[in-house]
């Protein structure tokens, strides 16, 4: 797994670095394929829609810290390139946010694992 230059802000969870290395990324050897491994488990594993609250917020999105939605499903992979983009709908309105950017309510345990596994591998500083 590639790094970004600075060091990741969560302790090291080695079953859940297991899991990411044998299911998800696994037989990746470049950026377009990780991202391809991520966009096709995030697709498979969350439990569409789902409500979830925005727990941080980003240049890129409106959302605001604690706001709630729903998560209507993954943006096309032409945006997912260079990180998983969710398709959210919020005030009326449809568009797509960082999935790292939110946190799911009341879901299954595949759908909380799933984003749980972005949101280490986003505060790992891994890149595709």
């Amino acid at each position: 797994m590639a790094r970004k230059g600075r060091e990741g802000t969560t302790q090291k969870d080695e079953v859940r670095e297991e899991r990411i290395i044998d299911e998800i990324v696994v037989d990746a050897y470049d950026e377009e394929e990780r991202a391809i491994g991520w966009f096709t488990y995030l697709g498979d594993a969350l439990g569409f829609p789902f409500n979830a609250k925005c727990v941080r917020e980003m240049a890129v999105s409106p959302l605001k810290k604690g706001e709630a939605l729903t998560v209507q499903g993954m943006a096309d992979f032409e945006v997912c390139r260079h990180g998983m983009v969710v398709m959210i709908e919020w005030n009326k309105r449809s568009f797509g946010v960082p999935l790292e950017q939110l946190l799911p309510v009341e879901v299954d345990e595949d759908t909380l694992e799933a984003v749980m596994d972005w949101h280490y591998w986003k505060d790992q500083a891994y890149e595709f």
